[in-house]
Parts: C-alpha cells; structure tokens; sequence
C-alpha cells in the first residue's frame, strides 16, 4: 500500500487559473480523459466555476487532456519519486508546490539561485514566518505542532521554534524597489530615521553612497537610488534574520560591490543573512554557501542541500545535482569568451566611424571620443550610472544633437530604452504583428530568437499584464525585429533571471553576427558583458557631472582598465570559463594587482 500511495503522489497537475476559461470550451479535457471514460471523476469541470479541477491521485498521467486543451491551460508534470514527502507548501489544488526549504545557518550568508516562478520568493515568506507552511495540505492546514514535528531533526526546527517563540525579528528588502513609493511616502531622511534602531545610518548611507538623496522625497529617486534606499532601511534595522530579494537590479557594477559589502558587514554570530540573486557573479562575491532551486517554473520547485559557493553556482550551470543524481537541464551554460577576429580582418569588413561629440545637458557634460565600428561586432559600454551611456546611445541613435562636433553618421537604428513602459492595449502577438510583421513570421528569426526567448508562450498575452522579466524578453524581440545597421540596447538583463540572461546574451550574439550588423549595448551583469562584447567603450570621469567616453578598445585592455578603477579583479572559473570576482585582499586578489591583471582571458 506504501509503495502506492507513494506512486500517487509522484505526479502533478497544474491548471492555469489565467487560460483555463471552462465557460468558452467545449470542455475537451473532461471528454477526451480515459480515467473519466472509465466512470471516475478525475477531471472535473462545472460550468459554474471558473476553473477546471483535476484529481492528482487518479491521473494517470497520459497528458491527453494537456494535448486537447484548446487554451494550452493544463500541464501534467511527473516528479521525481523521492519528493513526494518532502513538500513544504502548496498553494491551493492543481496550483504552485514547493519541496524542501532552504537551511540558513547563523554568521554565513546563504545564498539562493534559480530561474523565476521556481519559488525563491515563497520560501522567503516562509523563513520570514510570514507564511505558514502547510506541507501541502492546502484544504486542512497543520497546525504548528505539526509543523515542527514535520522538521525534527533538521536545523530548520530550532529555526521555527525561535520564530515561534518570537525570539527572532526577520526584515525583508523586497524584490521591486518600483513599487516602495506606492507604499511609503516622505523624504529619504525621515524614513531612515523611524527605522534607525542602531543609530548607524551614517555609516551605512556612506557606503551606499546615499548622503546627497537625504532630502529628496522617495516617490523622486532613480530606480537605482531606491535600490539603494531599500538596501539601507533593512541594513540599519536590529533584526536577527536580514533577506534581501535581488539586491543588484538597476545598479552599476560599483554599486552592486558596494552593496555585497554592505550586506556583509551585517554578518555577527548569531545572524542569519539570506540572498537572492541572478547576477552570479555578484552572488559569488557575497555568499558563504548557496542552495540552488531547480523544477518547472509556475508548476513546482526543489530546493537543493547546501553546496559551497562555487559548487553551488556551477551545480546550476551544469542543469545535474550530483548529490541527487538528477539533470533538470538538457543543456549546460559554459561562457567562451568571443575569439574576436584580427584587426587585418576587422579593417576588410563594413567600416563606420563617428567623431568627437560633446553634449551638455543642464550641469552635465559628456564629452565622446572619436572611434570606429564594424558589422558583426558587439560594442559594450562600461561604466557607472550616471556617466552618460544613455546620452550616448540616444546620440547614436540621433535622437538627440551634439552640442559640439559632427553627428554621427546617419545609419537606420532600432533601439531598446532602458525603462520599457508599455502602451500597446492588445496582445504580444498583436503587438508584433503591428511593429515587425515580416520578421516575426520569418522560419530564421522563430529559430534565433523567438524561440530560444519562450515567447511564443506569451503571444496570446496581453501586454498591460506581462511581468517585468517578460516585457523585456519582449522589447527585445522587438528590437532585434526591426530592420537596422546599428541596434543599441539599453540593460538587456534588468528583471531577467540567470537563465534567461544567458539565453538572452547568446540570442544577440548569435543575431548580430548572422544579420552581419552592430550593437552598442548597455550592460552591468559581468558575466553578460564580458560574453557579449568584442569591444568595449569605457566611461570615466565624475558621474552627473563631467564624464568622457573614450574610443573603442579590445576587450581585454578596456576590462583591465574598468576593473582597476573599481578595484577589483577577476579570475575564471576552470570547468565553465565563468568570470567570478576575487574576494578582496585575498592572496589571488593581491597576486593580479601586483602583475597588471585585473581581468583573465585565458582559457
């Protein structure tokens, strides 16, 4: 009987409560399944309600009713047999399921990695103690007793005592800074002070680089100064249990440094630090150990045991879990550095050049240095918010006129902004059949781009209620849609996970060097800059103030030079070419500074 219980429990069934519309079908599920034919109630679908209901303890798992559903709402997923006892949560039936949780373990920084929808952000809640787990018994939840019961012998039952026992205080930095000033309203000084428990808000405000905001209103900061507002409230609070969901998007590289090292600087014995992050490179640099989440987005997630940093990382890289013997990818993600091809080569293709411009704009001046580009080539811009990347990828684009100098040579450009504010009312489909008809219904643009993007998952979407990773992956077929000598885009990665950024990364690459054109693109995940560039356009000078775009120089000399100015230096990982970033005044860290070689290429 154990053996078939357990066989029951192996499989789920996930209903797309958005797609399933049981009063506009013919109810095809119900009909087509052989369980219901047999004169058993497996798939039960009643005018009346809104959604269709499907019994996992007798599907069989044929996946008929998947196939027959005209609305794609219906996904069957068989498990891996030894989960079925380790489920945390579960939402409601035919919903959401998470196994297992993450163990955090006091003065160590725990980090999380998986793609979105894999359920990072539930087991937040729950180590937080906002969420009770209920094992997955979403009709009869169990009671905390119970609960613990469940956990004995873990660490995570000491962990849910304390909760319990209100010993410990958990703060949380939410996942979208955008939504703060709908929450919370007054300038950025009052607000630190009703939640500076230990009067240290100086110091943390100095590291952030967040003394020149204390007096603006927050519903007035940047997307990268609310970041950083978000990041300061939770550090100066007195908690026991500090969580940071994806501290890094809208910030440059110095920042998202200076972040990780303010977030260390919280770690005493007794706390527990717990981060979520898709820049890996930055997760690398702040975590002492990592959990990887692995599963069906939308459908269920597994949280693995603890691996050391390194491990951790490259266990997700890989797709397998060797402690569980287990591929959840088909494919591995390894980095190879673009084997740019010789100047000789370079000065035979296609050749542009744009000369010196200088732009003022109110207080701030940014002076642009002459230089060349060719087809099949990738520009990336490095630099810091601030610096005018953005003022230059628009004077490219000749929206807007240099002040002094020549305007760049005139070329068709398609551009992707940095902040995507959608407007169009109908679907994704609508919407690219209005902006790029030809391209999307062309056989080699699906292969290279809408495929590996998953957007044909969205065509039937409406635009007004796509999340944020989505609506980029959008504006990015968009962009690479539309016929152009020169695309810019503008942070390609903001609100992508790790995975999606890689595929992001390779399906630019790929379309640029088949369409044989350019793209200067904007970038601060530097695992995705240094993937994409063949060159790199470094920006200097005082931020918001007076900067300098200097000409376009190899890969090498341009990230030997932006690294020395952020003082910092880079090795590569031996198994997957990663770029990972050395813990500062470490013997490796010391060794490069020495010799020059802030940045490694070598294979």
């Amino acid at each position: 009987m154990a053996g078939k219980e357990q066989d029951k429990l192996t499989r789920i069934a996930i209903v797309n409560s958005d797609r399933c519309k049981p009063k506009k079908c013919r109810q095809e599920c119900k009909k087509s399944c052989p369980v219901n034919r047999m004169g058993k109630l497996c798939i039960e679908v009643d005018p009346t309600v809104k959604i269709a209901f499907i019994s996992e303890d007798l599907c069989i798992g044929c996946g008929i009713c998947a196939k027959k559903c005209p609305f794609e709402a219906i996904n069957i997923i068989n498990l891996p047999s030894n989960l079925s006892s380790h489920t945390t949560h579960r939402y409601s039936a035919n919903s959401f399921k998470l196994h297992r949780l993450p163990i955090p373990r006091p003065g160590e920084v725990l980090g999380l990695v998986g793609t979105n929808g894999i359920g990072k952000s539930t087991a937040l809640k729950i180590l937080a103690g906002k969420q009770k787990p209920n094992l997955g018994r979403f009709a009869d939840p169990p009671d905390w007793t119970e609960i613990l019961a469940h956990f004995r012998g873990s660490e995570l039952q000491n962990y849910f005592t304390k909760i319990l026992e209100d010993d410990i205080k958990a703060v949380m930095k939410p996942q979208y800074v955008d939504q703060i000033p709908k929450a919370v309203k007054g300038s950025v000084q009052f607000l630190l002070d009703k939640k500076d428990d230990l009067g240290v808000q100086d110091t943390v405000c100095t590291e952030l680089d967040l003394l020149n905001v204390k007096d603006r209103n927050v519903e007035d900061l940047s997307g990268g100064e609310l970041q950083r507002f978000a990041i300061a409230m939770v550090c100066i609070q007195k908690a026991d249990i500090f969580m940071f969901d994806e501290p890094s998007s809208y910030l440059d590289v110095k920042q998202r440094l200076k972040a990780a090292i303010a977030i260390r600087n919280l770690l005493e014995a007794n706390k527990f630090i717990i981060v979520v992050e898709h820049d890996l490179s930055v997760l690398d640099y702040l975590s002492d150990f990592i959990c990887c989440l692995y599963g069906v987005p939308g459908a269920y997630g597994v949280v693995t045991l603890p691996f050391s940093v390194r491990e951790g990382i490259n266990v997700f890289l890989d797709g397998f879990v060797p402690t569980e013997n287990l591929r959840f990818r088909e494919t591995s993600l390894v980095f190879k550095v673009a084997e740019t091809a010789s100047e000789e080569e370079i000065k035979r293709m296609c050749h542009y050049s744009y000369g010196r411009m200088v732009k003022n704009m109110g207080n701030f001046q940014l002076t642009v240095e002459s230089g060349d580009f060719t087809d099949s080539q990738i520009v990336v811009m490095l630099g810091e918010n601030g610096t005018g990347k953005t003022t230059f990828i628009r004077m490219m684009a000749g929206s807007l006129k240099p002040d002094d100098g020549e305007m760049p040579p005139t070329m068709n450009v398609s551009y992707k902004p940095q902040k995507i504010s959608p407007k169009s009312q109908g679907t994704v489909r609508m919407l690219l059949h209005n902006k790029i008809r030809d391209s999307y219904v062309h056989p080699q643009f699906i292969t290279d781009v809408m495929k590996p993007l998953q957007i044909d998952q969205l065509l039937d979407q409406e635009v007004q209620n796509l999340s944020g990773g989505e609506l980029q992956r959008v504006a990015l077929t968009l962009c690479l849609g539309k016929p152009a000598d020169v695309y810019l885009i503008d942070e390609p990665s903001a609100y992508l996970d790790s995975e999606q950024r890689l595929h992001a990364a390779k399906v630019i690459k790929r379309f640029i060097l088949h369409a044989k054109k350019t793209a200067f693109i904007v970038e601060h995940d530097f695992i995705m800059a240094t993937y994409l560039a063949d060159r790199v356009v470094m920006f200097d000078g005082e931020p918001s103030i007076k900067t300098r775009a200097n000409t376009p120089q190899s890969l090498l000399n341009g990230m030997n030079k932006f690294l020395e100015s952020l003082n910092i230096t880079f090795r590569r990982d031996p198994n997957n070419f990663r770029p990972r970033i050395n813990k500062l005044n470490s013997v490796k860290d010391s060794e490069q500074k020495k010799t020059g070689n802030f940045f490694f290429l070598e294979d």
